[in-house]
């Protein structure tokens, strides 16, 4: 496993990062993994070195995070070798009732944005269910159009140098808000974001126009979600054979964002995922693979998050960080690619 700097900081992570949402009750989603299901996972992500989790409070409405926290414990790994990122905007569930608050309308006054005084009662609450006294990464999930973006900020920065929270990344959001954050930032010399955790994968490059420049100009690193497309790059051999790709597992029947990307392919997608499966037959590799080799190879992206309810699927991926893709194959992996209308939550 190779390990980079994340965006214009010292620390070092993991080509790969684990994602957590698949870890913590089956209540939450049925593609969800419980607790037994997950030690194995997360132990076969650490054994062959990946040091990097990515959670959020809101993944199955705090167990993600408990889930982690006692991995960590239980396994005995020094708190200084492990990074730990998770994220706050959404509300949290505390009923358990593993309801899903996010879209909900019974979200309740201050339970979610980035208001000063949701993220000091998100952060203690992080805290306490991964069992630690600091989080290395600490993430706003969404873009919050209701609290200005000072008051964030300024709240971010007195975390960091609490000592709460170590470095501070964003996720999701148009390129002129991130902007406009870093700007508040650097004119007032508060702590800036190191990272941006946006959707990216050989299937919806849009983050190309604007928001990948940016951070490369920045010096800001990608962790990309989403880089198998929901898995549905996984399935390029599938596709090429049957035209389908539904019906393969119980989040593609199940999760609304995946199901709204299947009924969104355009010609380009499916073309490329046949390019994806071709070159994946010529290389002796899997399609996931190829798919995580092309993202590796892109500017900017410094450990895209990979999510994994099979330890094979975490060698796999693993493995991937060792694929060399030519210029060419670079090419004509992304060539067939057309643009399409945004997506991953920005509204």
């Amino acid at each position: 496993m190779k390990y980079v700097n994340l965006g214009n900081s010292g620390l070092k992570v993991s080509q790969l990062s684990l994602g957590c949402m698949s870890f913590g009750s089956p209540k939450f989603a049925d593609w969800v993994l419980d607790e037994s299901a997950s030690m194995p996972i997360l132990k076969k992500a650490w054994d062959l070195g990946i040091n990097f989790f990515d959670t959020a409070n809101i993944y199955s409405n705090g167990d993600s995070e408990r889930i982690l926290g006692k991995f960590i414990k239980e396994n005995n790994i020094p708190r200084e070798q492990v990074v730990i990122a998770t994220k706050v905007f959404g509300p949290v569930d505390k009923s358990g009732e593993q309801k899903i608050l996010l879209l909900s309308k019974e979200k309740k006054p201050n339970s979610h944005g980035l208001s000063r005084k949701h993220i000091l009662q998100a952060v203690e609450d992080s805290l306490e269910r991964l069992g630690t006294d600091y989080i290395d990464l600490y993430i706003i999930h969404r873009w919050d159009k209701d609290t200005p973006i000072e008051e964030t900020m300024q709240t971010l920065h007195e975390l960091v140098k609490s000592g709460k929270v170590r470095y501070i990344g964003a996720s999701t959001m148009f390129a002129w808000q991130f902007a406009k954050a870093q700007h508040y930032a650097e004119t007032k010399g508060l702590t800036k974001f190191i990272s941006m955790q946006n959707l990216y994968n050989l299937l919806y490059r849009e983050e190309e126009r604007e928001m990948v420049p940016l951070c490369v100009d920045q010096k800001v690193s990608l962790t990309p979600w989403g880089p198998l497309s929901n898995g549905m790059l996984a399935r390029a051999h599938d596709f090429v054979e049957t035209e389908r790709i539904e019906g393969e597992s119980k989040r593609s029947t199940s999760d609304f964002f995946q199901k709204q990307m299947i009924e969104q392919l355009t010609e380009g997608d499916k073309e490329t995922m046949r390019r994806v499966s071709e070159i994946a037959k010529k290389r002796n590799y899997t399609p996931a693979q190829i798919a995580i080799a092309w993202l590796l190879a892109k500017p900017g992206v410094a450990s895209p998050i990979i999510g994994a309810t099979k330890e094979a699927n975490v060698e796999l991926s693993v493995a991937a960080c060792e694929i060399e893709l030519t210029k060419e194959e670079v090419e004509y992996l992304q060539s067939a690619y057309t643009s399409k209308k945004v997506q991953g939550f920005l509204d």
